[in-house]
């Protein structure tokens, strides 16, 4: 028998699967389907290249969504004739060199965005440098055509049609014209966000013409933070930019900026979050975290702040090369980038003191209701077309008020000499309640502590509606404080403090508990058991992969020591931090301060509701309770003023 030749290879057996190299068409197919998700992820790469190219007024239009047509026209700088086939190979791109991988300081770096779409679709590009000629170049399912001569006055207009049509099977998964269109918007307002020095308009031209614009952002002026101000009141809105907090700090050359809404401005979704590193918008989890974060003790679990923030470092800090839509971010210090955003949204929440947001007071503006026309009987007009009755006096002059108000004093006597018979009614009248009323006392200094109160921010008290309800007037207007919510966030505050001054108290248990763990599972639970020691929660490694509990928080009284580390465990998974005890802990003084807080029902004197007052302008965080619900509500004198008709 012959024997076998281990140095001889057997023969390929007919089931064998064979390697192959694939074509240019179908690498460019598949990376399409990487970086191109749908009609918006093209807009988002288009619009990012013509960022990178100096464009200073960007005009976007699409067609049923983005599906038949996308045209992106820009005034950057172009793309000469020659290099224009070489802008349509697979990583050919002008933004790197390719010395440095992590050098980057552009949206763009792989060369992959036109090419991949040339794959997939009907791509064309028309170009124009300076004072050369203009030319363009078209590629429809991979296959180039020839250099051709154009005309255009300057930059590049890049159009794309028939998205996926190459990859029919793509295009089932497309969604409604309405979704994509509104992904679309969503694409070009964080670009937007972005690069605020920078014109932007959206065009929708299903139909032909010239379609409407869907979205308009004129190039802002001013410096950077002026410019952001004024980009995101258009984008975000009014109100936000209105209640928003001016961000700036920096530690270790990770630089943040931006602007962060006051917590009784939030959201029921996390919507109105939008995060950009180095100019690019992501969505990473470990920036969502440190934002919930550094409100975690301000808003309930089901409202989610809002806010806008930019975090800008050296490039060599960051790896965006870690998603193929480049949407997450890799920090090589992730610790360093969370604390910059956890403690600079604390500290401007703490600088913004008792502030609530001017949403407050316009949901109580609304809530009132105009009378119905004809309310004042048959014998009042109707105005015509139905519009509100404006009722207007005359302001009296000053001396005229001062008459008013001496005759409307309960102790008024009027002169003797030269009476009415009507004065002479007045007099018994203002007789007869001064023997039951206490007139008014002269005291100057009073009425000058008074005047100098309501030059605070939350004025001076002047009453008390339904022993819960503190009503001040300030120079401006007057203010409504729930007494038994604002008292709470005082009380809840100055437990706090308690607490970090003088720690969380442990209670030893009298046989620490064993919790079997995987040993990654032990490794991560370990790595934070340093800051859970300082809440009271002792563990240690007991060999393996198992921990003992010896200690656990006092205030807490009997817990699940195993509940309670699996439930740590899951959040580190999910955020990379766990706040559960300290979130436990915080419910319990929470409801501590609630009992021990002023009930609602409780009449309080003046000098309580001033003292209460001053304390909310001194304490951090007074303008929301301890569930994200606002404490008062300031209504300015010309809204009141408004409502009955006066301006």
């Amino acid at each position: 028998m012959p024997v076998d030749n281990p140095n001889i290879s057997a023969p390929p057996q007919a089931d064998q699967p064979v390697i192959r190299q694939l074509d240019d068409a179908a690498i460019n197919r598949i990376a399409a389907g990487e970086v191109v998700e749908r009609p918006a992820s093209a807009v988002k790469e288009l619009v990012e290249n013509a960022i990178d190219a100096g464009g200073r007024r960007i005009e976007i239009a699409y067609a049923d969504g983005g599906k038949t047509l996308i045209r992106i026209t820009d005034d950057g700088c172009g793309i000469t004739e020659a290099q224009l086939p070489l802008a349509l190979s697979r990583h050919a791109t002008s933004k790197i060199d390719g010395s440095d991988l992590l050098d980057i300081h552009t949206f763009g770096f792989r060369g992959e965005a036109l090419p991949s779409l040339g794959a997939v679709g009907r791509l064309s590009i028309t170009s124009r440098v300076g004072r050369a000629a203009a030319a363009s170049i078209a590629v429809e399912g991979g296959q180039m055509g020839p250099v051709k001569p154009a005309a255009l006055s300057g930059g590049t207009i890049v159009e794309l049609r028939d998205l996926f049509y190459a990859t029919p099977a793509r295009l089932k998964f497309m969604r409604s014209d309405r979704a994509e269109a509104q992904a679309i918007t969503d694409v070009v307002k964080r670009l937007a966000m972005a690069e605020p020095f920078i014109g932007f308009t959206l065009r929708d031209v299903t139909g032909g013409g010239e379609g409407r614009v869907t979205f308009r952002a004129e190039a802002e002026s001013g410096d950077l933070f002026d410019a952001l101000h004024g980009r995101l009141a258009r984008i975000l809105g009014k109100e936000f930019a209105e209640n928003a907090l001016k961000i700036d700090a920096e530690r270790e050359g990770l630089r943040l900026i931006g602007y962060a809404a006051l917590p009784t401005y939030s959201r029921g979704s996390s919507v109105a979050q939008y995060l950009f590193v180095n100019g690019r918008p992501v969505k990473d989890k470990l920036l969502v975290g440190a934002l919930r974060g550094a409100y975690f003790d301000y808003l309930s679990r089901d409202r989610h702040p809002a806010a806008a923030l930019f975090i800008d470092c050296d490039p060599h800090l960051v790896d965006v090369n870690v998603h193929p839509a480049k949407s997450e971010v890799r920090f090589r210090d992730p610790g360093l980038a969370r604390g910059l955003i956890v403690s600079s949204l604390r500290h401007a929440l703490a600088e913004a003191g008792h502030r609530a947001s001017t949403t407050v007071a316009n949901s109580t503006l609304n809530a009132f209701r105009p009378e119905p026309l004809g309310a004042l009987g048959a014998a009042s007009v109707a105005p015509p077309d139905g519009q509100a009755r404006v009722y207007q006096m005359d302001r009296p002059s000053l001396g005229a008020r001062t008459a008013a108000y001496q005759a409307q004093a309960p102790a008024f006597t009027p002169s003797p000499s030269g009476s009415s018979p009507s004065e002479t009614g007045f007099s018994e009248l203002t007789e007869a309640y001064s023997a039951r009323v206490e007139p008014f006392p002269d005291d100057t200094t009073a009425l000058s502590q008074a005047a100098a109160t309501e030059g605070l921010p939350l004025g001076a008290a002047r009453a008390q509606v339904h022993e819960n309800y503190i009503v001040a007037q300030t120079e401006t207007g007057m203010v409504i404080v729930d007494q038994h919510a604002a008292h709470e966030r005082l009380v809840y505050e100055k437990l706090k403090r308690q607490m970090a001054e003088n720690g969380v108290a442990a209670q030893a248990l009298l046989i620490p508990e064993i919790v079997e763990l995987s040993e990654d599972d032990c490794a991560r639970i370990m790595s934070v058991a340093e800051p859970l020691s300082s809440l009271g929660l002792t563990i240690e490694a007991f060999g393996g992969g198992a921990v003992a509990v010896r200690e656990t928080p006092a205030l807490l009284g009997e817990v699940n020591a195993r509940a309670m580390v699996l439930d740590i465990l899951d959040e580190l998974d999910d955020t990379g931090e766990s706040m559960l005890v300290q979130a436990k802990l915080e419910a319990i003084l929470s409801r501590v301060a609630c009992h021990g807080s002023i009930r609602s029902g409780r009449r309080m004197r003046a000098e309580e509701m001033n003292a209460l007052l001053r304390e909310m302008e001194a304490t951090p965080h007074s303008g929301q309770c301890n569930h994200g619900r606002p404490t008062y509500v300031e209504l300015k004198l010309a809204d009141i003023e408004r409502l009955f008709g006066r301006t």
